[in-house]
């Protein structure tokens, strides 16, 4: 029998369903390796949608986003247009920040230039993952907003043409998919 969802003690978001199972089944874990990477350019894109706005405003949009950006297969977004642009700024499913919008575009092309390459984004990610902590961080306040990691991960996206890649937001990256275990004291996933 599951654990009955409202009796875990979470570090965020313990006050809607949605949140719940983000935290309880995604935040913080590794993505599965894949070599098209739809799923971390997914995710570098959404978290580029997030700054600014809340976290839970870009879940409840989540599969609007992966209508509209075709399940981010970068192969396809990298080839969208000023035409796609002004339908994606009609679409009320999703955020529609001109910039915002065209940066994922931009990202996708970026990452299919480093796919011709031979290289891939979650090894790039990887080579700047910090060393773990030794101990869970007691509040939110002990947890940064960047680290020298994520300033170095963001200048070298950047140099790659990604953007909307700042250090805070590339430090969110690491969090959610598990180069950093930022689980609070007291949370039911955090490190003893």
């Amino acid at each position: 029998m599951k654990e009955n969802q409202m009796d875990k003690v979470r570090c965020f978001g313990a006050d809607d369903p949605l949140y719940q199972t983000y935290h309880d089944e995604e935040w913080g874990r590794p993505l599965e390796a894949s070599d098209d990477e739809h799923e971390l350019l997914e995710r570098v894109c959404l978290e580029g949608f997030q700054a600014g706005l809340s976290w839970i405003t870009v879940l409840r949009k989540r599969e609007a986003f992966r209508e509209a950006f075709a399940s981010f297969d970068p192969a396809v977004v990298a080839e969208f247009d000023e035409d796609d642009v002004e339908v994606l700024m009609s679409n009320t499913g999703i955020i529609r920040n001109r910039l915002k919008i065209q940066a994922a575009i931009g990202n996708a092309r970026a990452l299919n230039e480093m796919h011709d390459n031979g290289e891939r984004l979650a090894d790039v990610i990887a080579g700047y993952a910090p060393e773990p902590r030794e101990q869970a961080s007691l509040t939110w306040f002990d947890v940064p907003a960047s680290t020298p990691e994520s300033v170095a991960l963001s200048k070298d996206l950047r140099r790659r043409g990604f953007r909307f890649v700042g250090p805070t937001t590339m430090y969110a990256l690491m969090q959610a998919i598990g180069h950093v275990d930022d689980h609070i004291k007291g949370c039911w996933l955090a490190r003893a």
